[in-house]
């Protein structure tokens, strides 16, 4: 990774923003599904404030609610009680429209199946993040270019996903959800797919990430050694926010967490 890698363009864009303006800030944040006898809450009236530039995992098993939870916050699903503010704005109030600009310009995936496009290299796939903003073809070719630098992918620029291995498939969907300058990323399970240590060298680069770059970071996890790189550690089980969770401690700078926000 490059010492100058910066997200300085989205550090001008939120300047003018109150540095107290948390990313996030959820009340009585729920999710169910059908009604009557058939009701299913996924999500019981949540309450969570992430604050900018922090990086907060939500652990928990199979069928907890983190996938609903991520959905939630990527603005690609809405609530159907309380309120979701993603830097004061109101998700559950906006249209279809302002949901997808926010997904295009301030909110960075990271999935655990990688979802590049397999017939266009690392470049191409990271360019095409870059395709719906106001941005010459040189300037996409070379933010991207940078952008693969920094994850350490400069001599693999060239190769489609099928010449990668996991962990270097796993980079470039990094650098592409890095290459729109985001406010948040939003990784849901990075490590799922790859064996122990790419799944490591995976979360060193998302940690340095935000350490260096004070992009906020919620990962979504089912691996507690995983879980304890995040400054904070929320663990969500049957659709609720819990608390008092013991984690092997993977940072190296600080204590997990163990408190919930709000």
């Amino acid at each position: 990774m490059t010492d100058g890698f910066q997200f300085t363009e989205r550090e001008e864009q939120v300047s003018t923003v109150s540095d107290i303006t948390p990313t996030y800030e959820l009340e009585g944040a729920t999710r169910s599904y059908g009604d009557g006898s058939a009701l299913v809450v996924a999500l019981n009236a949540l309450d969570l404030t992430i604050k900018r530039g922090e990086f907060v995992a939500i652990f928990g098993p199979s069928g907890s609610g983190k996938t609903t939870l991520l959905q939630l916050l990527g603005a690609l699903d809405r609530p159907s009680g309380g309120s979701i503010h993603f830097e004061r704005q109101p998700l559950e109030q906006l249209g279809d429209s302002a949901l997808a600009g926010l997904r295009l310009r301030a909110m960075g995936f990271v999935f655990q199946q990688f979802n590049l496009i397999p017939t266009l290299t690392a470049a191409e796939n990271v360019q095409a993040a870059l395709a719906p903003l106001a941005m010459s073809r040189t300037k996409r070719r070379d933010t991207a270019a940078e952008h693969l630098e920094a994850v350490g992918l400069a001599p693999r620029t060239g190769h489609l996903p099928t010449q990668l291995s996991g962990g270097e498939q796993q980079r470039v969907a990094i650098a592409r959800a890095l290459v729109i300058r985001p406010a948040i990323i939003l990784a849901d399970e990075p490590t799922g797919n790859l064996d122990r240590a790419a799944g490591r060298a995976v979360m060193d680069l998302i940690q340095d990430v935000n350490d260096r770059t004070q992009v906020t970071v919620l990962l979504v996890t089912h691996d507690p050694v995983f879980a304890a790189c995040a400054q904070r550690v929320l663990r969500l089980v049957d659709g609720r926010l819990h608390q008092n969770m013991e984690l092997p401690d993977e940072r190296a700078s600080s204590d997990v967490d163990l408190g919930l926000a709000g």
